[in-house]
C-alpha cells in the first residue's frame, strides 16, 4: 500500500500549532494533522473510549502512532515481541496524536513510543514528553546523514529515524523533451516548447503553500532561521522579510507573471493536473507516485531546480522516527525497540509492505533499488534536502510565509508583502 497523497503542512505544520497551543495552555486544536484508526497488541481495537480520552493497551511495550504507520507497524512489532519475550501493543491514535501523548505522558498513562514526524521534536521536548535515545555507534554508518540530523535537537538525538521524504520533480515526458531541467529556466522553456497547457504544477493556492514553494525561496537566497554558534536554529533571527527573502518574492512574483505559478493550482488538483496530462512538470513527492503510475504517464523524476546563476534549490525533508516516551512504564523495553530499528533495516524493510515510505536505512535502499526505483531514489534526493525546522517557533512560519507566496504569484508587490509576512512572524514569535 504506496502512502496516499497528503498535505505536508497539515501533517507537520498544523500539528506543530496545535502541540504549540497545548504547550502554552491554549484550547482546541483544529485537527488537521495526525489521524487514525486503532489496533492493540496482535490485532485491532479501540485506542480512544467514548469520550475522546486515550487508553493505553495493556502489554509490555505500548506504541502510538497514527494509522498507516500502525498498520505497518502491527505484524513486525509483535514478531520482535515474540523475539524478545515480551508483548506489544501498536495503537493507533484516531484525531490528535501529539497533544493527545502530550497529555497522557504527563498523566503517566501514556505509551512508551510514539512514532512522528521529526519536526513533533521541539514540541515535545519543550513539554518534557520524549527523552533522548541512546543509538548504537552502527547507526551512523546504517542510517543516511539525514535521517540522524533530522533526530538531532539541542545537540542531543531523540529518535530512531526509519523513513523519509522529500519533493521532487515529476516530468512528463510526452510534454518535455528536458525530462530533468537543471534550471527553473529550462524548465520554463521545455514545457513553454512542448505546449502543456501548464507549465508547472505546483500547490499555491488562494493561501499559499510555503512547503511547496521552499525549493524556490531557498535558491534565491531566502532562510527561514538563522543559526547560533553552535548551529541550533535560532528564532530570533527570522529570514522571513530579509534581503534574500526579497529576492525570492522578486523571482516568485516573476513567476507569477509569466503564469508558471497559479493560485488555480493547489493541492487539490496539483497532481491531477500532472497525471491527466495538463501540466508537463510537477513539484511533490512520494506520495504523488501512486496517481502517477495508474495514470500510466511516462514520466522521470529529478531534483527540483533552482533559479540560474542562484543557489541550489533545497526542498524540505521529512523524517519518520520512533521515539521514546519521558513517562512510559516501561522506557527500557522502548529503548531496547529504538536500538533494534536503528541497528537493523529488519524492522523497517517489514513494515515497507503495507506503507511504501523512502527508506533512511542504506542497507535496505539497496535492497529495493531494483523493484521500486522511484521510492529509492526519493531517500537519496533527500540526502541534498533541510530537515523541516523542528522548533516550536516553526508553527508562526507556515500561514504568514504561505499568505505572501500567494499574494506574490497574484501580483502583489514582492518586497512589501514579504517584508509584512517577516513582521507578523516575528510578532507571533516575539509574542
Amino acid at each position: 500500500m504506496l502512502i496516499r497523497r497528503k498535505n505536508f503542512l497539515a501533517l507537520s505544520g498544523a500539528a506543530t500549532a496545535t502541540a504549540l497551543l497545548a504547550a502554552c495552555g491554549g484550547g482546541s486544536s483544529d485537527d488537521a494533522g495526525t489521524t487514525g484508526g486503532a489496533s492493540d497488541a496482535g490485532g485491532a481495537s479501540g485506542a480512544s473510549d467514548a469520550g475522546g480520552a486515550v487508553t493505553r493497551a495493556d502489554a509490555d511495550l505500548v506504541i502510538w502512532t497514527d494509522e498507516e504507520k500502525a498498520v505497518s507497524l502491527e505484524e513486525p512489532a509483535k514478531a520482535w515481541g515474540e523475539a524478545n519475550g515480551l508483548t506489544v501493543a501498536v495503537q493507533t491514535v484516531a484525531e490528535d496524536l501529539q497533544p493527545n501523548f502530550i497529555t497522557a505522558n504527563q498523566a503517566g498513562n501514556g505509551p512508551d513510543m510514539i512514532v512522528a514526524a521529526h519536526d513533533w521534536i521541539g514540541n515535545l521536548v519543550q513539554n518534557s514528553s520524549i527523552q533522548p535515545v541512546q543509538l548504537p555507534a552502527a547507526a551512523t554508518e546504517a542510517i543516511a546523514p539525514i535521517g540522524l540530523e533530522a533526530v538531532t535537537y539541542d545537540g542531543q538525538t531523540y529518535g530512531a529515524p526509519y523513513a523519509v521524504e522529500t519533493l521532487v520533480l515529476f516530468a512528463n515526458k510526452a510534454l518535455t523533451d528536458v525530462p530533468e531541467p537543471k534550471t527553473v529556466e529550462e524548465l520554463v522553456e521545455a514545457a513553454k516548447a512542448g505546449g502543456a497547457e501548464n507549465v508547472l504544477a505546483l500547490p499555491v493556492g488562494e493561501q499559499g503553500d510555503a512547503y511547496h514553494m521552499e525549493p524556490f525561496y531557498t535558491s534565491a537566497g531566502g532562510y527561514l532561521f538563522g543559526k547560533d554558534g553552535e548551529g541550533n536554529l535560532d528564532p530570533s533571527d527570522v529570514g522571513v522579510g530579509k534581503e534574500g527573502s526579497i529576492t525570492a518574492a522578486e523571482k516568485i512574483g516573476e513567476l507569477g507573471k509569466d503564469g508558471v505559478l497559479k493560485t488555480s493550482i493547489s493541492g487539490d488538483n496539483a497532481i491531477s493536473l500532472f497525471t491527466d496530462g495538463k501540466a508537463a512538470y510537477l513539484v511533490s513527492g512520494p506520495w504523488a507516485l501512486e496517481d502517477i503510475r495508474t495514470a500510466k504517464i511516462d514520466f522521470a523524476m529529478s531534483a527540483v531546480p533552482g533559479f540560474e546563476g542562484m543557489d541550489p534549490a533545497v526542498p524540505f525533508a521529512g523524517v519518520n522516527a520512533f521515539y521514546v516516551a519521558t513517562n512510559g512504564k516501561n522506557p527500557a523495553f522502548a529503548q531496547q525497540f529504538a536500538t533494534a530499528v536503528a541497528s537493523s533495516a529488519d524492522i523497517a524493510e517489514q513494515m515497507f509492505p503495507k506503507n511504501e515510505l523512502p527508506p533512511i536505512n542504506l542497507e535496505l535502499q539497496k535492497k529495493l533499488a531494483g523493484d521500486y526505483p522511484e521510492i529509492v531514489k526519493i531517500a537519496e534526493l533527500a540526502g541534498s534536502a533541510e530537515p523541516m525546522p523542528a522548533i516550536p517557533e516553526m508553527a508562526a512560519i507556515w500561514g504568514p510565509l504561505g499568505q505572501a507566496d500567494a499574494n506574490i504569484v497574484g501580483g502583489a508587490d514582492p518586497e512589501s508583502t514579504m517584508t509584512s509576512a517577516g513582521e507578523e512572524i516575528t510578532k507571533q514569535i516575539g509574542g
